[in-house]
């Protein structure tokens, strides 16, 4: 089974409710999760600093497969001021804390052991988030994993590839 390093949009912050255990341990050790929404581009995984939420029903198709390397908690979900006055309308599902217990490599979720705290997943659960929607999350191959600047290439790489350059005549 091949495995993939994902780097999720980055949608908001921890809100002041979070509750850090660790908050400089990489990932950070959290008690209580709250994420404060600043924008949202509509992907169905989110991040803040190695730690990630999912839409409900995202995490309900995740479930379904029996995944290893993984729990889901509750998370408190708030918009900012920033966020309702760019979306005054806009409604926010409901959403869930993702939390990696597992092995990279090994479970269906993990955290990278080399060039940062990065997630881990199998193919069969990249397969059930990329039909949830993941279209602003970068997917690497773990073996060609070399940290933070190979997700910025391959985000680059995404953005040429839907938006080719015009053919000069």
């Amino acid at each position: 089974m091949k495995y993939y390093v994902l780097v999720p949009e980055v949608a908001g912050h921890f809100g002041a409710d979070t509750v850090f255990i660790d908050r400089n341990a990489r990932p950070p050790l959290i008690e209580r999760l709250h994420y404060e929404f600043d924008g949202w581009l509509g992907d169905s995984i989110l991040e803040t600093i190695c730690c990630y939420i999912v839409t409900e029903s995202t995490r309900e198709k995740i479930l379904a497969f029996r995944p290893t390397g993984v729990t889901f908690a509750e998370v408190k979900v708030t918009k900012s001021t920033e966020f309702v006055a760019r979306y005054p309308d806009r409604v926010l599902p409901a959403f869930a804390w993702l939390q990696i217990i597992g092995v990279a490599g090994k479970d269906d979720f993990g955290y990278t052991k080399t060039h940062g705290s990065s997630m881990v997943v199998s193919s069969r659960i990249l397969d059930v988030l990329s039909e949830s929607g993941i279209p602003h999350c970068a997917v690497v191959e773990l073996a060609n994993w070399r940290g933070g600047e190979t997700a910025i290439l391959e985000r680059l790489h995404q953005w040429e590839l839907k938006n080719p350059p015009p053919v000069e005549e």
